[in-house]
C-alpha cells in the first residue's frame, strides 16, 4: 500500500548542535519511564486506522505523538524504521459500507486517501512500510500456522481461535487482572460469551467465510483474519522481534496490544516489543468523540475552514501525548495566536540565545515527549529579548526538527 510523502527534517547536528540526548518514554508494560536508545537504528510499529471514517483529532493526536518520537530519535542520530498498518477489511468497515451503500473496497480506499492527505497537511512523518490487512493475508496465514505448530490454535465451528494462556506472559502488557480484562474485552471487539471457546478471553485468529462478506481462499479455508493477528504478522515481517516501540492509542492496550504481543511471542519464542507506548484519548465537550454521537472534530473539516495545519498541530501539541483531554473549540484560536507570535519572533534581527532554546526543547522532548514544556520554553524565548543574531534561524530549525511545526 502506498504511504504518503514525509516532510524534510532539518538536522540540528549539521547546524553545529550535535546530537540530542537519549529518549525516555513511558512504557505501559512496566508502568514507568524507559530509555529508548537503540544502537544505530530504531524500530517503531504504530497501529493504523480502520478506514471507514475521516481522520478526527483523536487519530491525529495519536499519530502526532509517534511523529514526535521519531523526531527525537532522528535528533539522537538514529535511523528510524517505521511500520503502520491499515485494517482495510474488518467488521466496522463492512458495516459502514452496507449502511451507506458504498462498496467496501471503495470506502476503504477513499478514507485511506483522506487520511494520507490529513497526515501530509499536518507534516506527520510517513511510515516506510504502510501495509494493508488485505495485502497481508499470506503473512497472517503463515503466522497462524506457526501458532498451530506451537499448540496454541483451536477450532470453534469453522473459525480459528488463539489460546491466550499458551503465553505464560499473557497480561503483562496491560497489567490488567482477569476481571478487568473480562469487563473490557466485549467493549472492544471481543466475544467472551461465544460457546465452544476454551476460555472467554481467547481471541479470533481466522473468521471463516460468512455470506455476503469478503473472504480469501487459503489453506486455512475461506475466510479473513482476526484483528490482532494482522498487526502481529505485519510487525514481525517488517520489523522482526523485540522491536523498540509498539504504539497506539490507550484504547488499544487491551485487548489489541496484549493479544498481538502474545500471538507474536508464542510463534517466535521472542519478545514482541521492548516498550509499549500509548497516547491518551481526545473527547469533545465532556463526551467521547464518536461517529454515533455526531461530535467528531475532523482534521479535514478544520482544513476546509481555512485553518492553518500548523495551528492544528500546535493545538494538539499543547497537550501531553499521554493525557486524556477534551476539545472545546477555543483551542484552535489560541494555537493560531501562538503560531503568529512564533512566526513574528523568528524574523527579529536579534533574540535570546538560540543554543539555549535548542537545549530546552531537547530536554523537554526527550523527557517522555513533553511537548507542552517545549511550547512553554518557545513562548518564553519568543517574548524575550537578546543579542543572538542567528537565533531566529536556529529557533526555526529546532521547532521544525523537534516539533514538526513549519514557521
Amino acid at each position: 500500500m502506498r504511504s504518503w510523502t514525509s516532510p524534510a527534517v532539518p538536522s540540528l547536528g549539521d547546524l553545529g548542535f550535535g546530537h540530542g540526548p537519549a529518549v525516555q518514554v513511558h512504557d505501559t508494560a512496566s508502568n514507568g519511564l524507559a530509555s529508548s536508545d537503540p544502537e544505530g537504528s530504531a524500530r517503531l510499529y504504530v497501529c493504523g486506522i480502520t478506514p471507514y471514517d475521516a481522520t478526527h483529532l483523536g487519530h491525529a493526536s495519536t499519530y502526532l505523538a509517534f511523529d514526535l518520537l521519531q523526531r527525537a530519535w532522528l535528533d539522537r542520530g538514529l535511523d528510524v524504521t517505521y511500520t503502520q498498518n491499515v485494517t482495510d477489511v474488518d467488521d466496522p468497515l463492512l458495516e459502514r459500507a452496507t449502511a451507506t451503500g458504498v462498496d467496501w473496497v471503495e470506502l476503504a480506499e477513499r478514507e485511506t486517501q483522506l487520511f494520507r492527505d490529513d497526515m501530509t497537511a499536518l507534516r506527520i512523518l510517513a511510515p516506510a512500510a504502510y501495509v494493508g490487512a488485505v495485502e497481508s493475508i499470506d503473512l497472517v496465514v503463515d503466522l497462524i500456522d506457526k501458532l498451530d505448530e506451537a499448540g496454541a490454535v483451536y477450532r470453534v465451528d469453522d473459525d480459528l481461535y488463539f489460546d491466550v494462556h499458551a503465553d505464560a506472559d499473557f497480561g503483562t502488557v496491560s497489567g490488567f487482572d482477569e476481571e478487568t480484562m473480562l469487563r473490557i474485552f466485549p467493549e472492544r471487539g471481543g466475544d467472551p460469551e461465544r460457546a465452544g471457546k476454551k476460555h472467554p478471553l481467547d481471541c479470533l485468529l481466522w473468521l471463516a467465510e460468512r455470506p455476503g462478506e469478503p473472504s480469501w481462499d487459503t489453506r486455512l479455508g475461506k475466510g479473513r483474519p482476526g484483528w490482532h493477528i494482522e498487526c502481529a504478522a505485519i510487525a514481525l515481517e517488517n520489523l522482526g522481534t523485540a522491536f523498540d516501540v509498539q504504539g497506539g492509542g490507550s484504547d488499544l492496550v487491551f485487548p489489541h496490544h496484549e493479544m498481538s504481543a502474545s500471538e507474536a511471542s508464542v510463534a517466535t519464542h521472542e519478545p514482541f516489543a521492548r516498550a509499549y507506548v500509548h497516547a491518551g484519548m481526545v473527547g469533545f465537550e465532556g463526551e467521547k468523540m464518536s461517529k454515533s454521537k455526531g461530535n467528531l472534530v475532523l482534521v479535514s473539516k478544520l482544513r476546509a475552514e481555512g485553518r492553518d495545519p500548523m495551528a492544528i498541530r500546535l493545538a494538539l501539541l499543547a497537550h501531553h501525548y499521554r493525557s486524556d483531554w477534551e476539545w472545546f473549540g477555543g483551542e484552535i484560536g489560541e494555537a493560531e495566536e501562538r503560531l503568529t507570535a512564533w512566526r513574528t519572533a523568528v524574523e527579529r534581527a536579534t533574540a535570546p540565545s538560540g543554543e539555549a532554546l535548542v537545549a530546552e526543547i531537547r530536554s523537554a522532548m526527550t523527557n517522555d515527549l513533553d511537548a507542552p514544556a517545549a511550547l512553554a520554553a518557545i513562548d518564553t524565548w519568543a517574548s524575550g529579548s537578546g543579542d543572538d543574531p542567528i537565533a531566529g534561524n536556529t529557533a526555526r530549525a529546532a521547532i521544525d526538527a523537534l516539533l514538526g511545526v513549519l514557521l
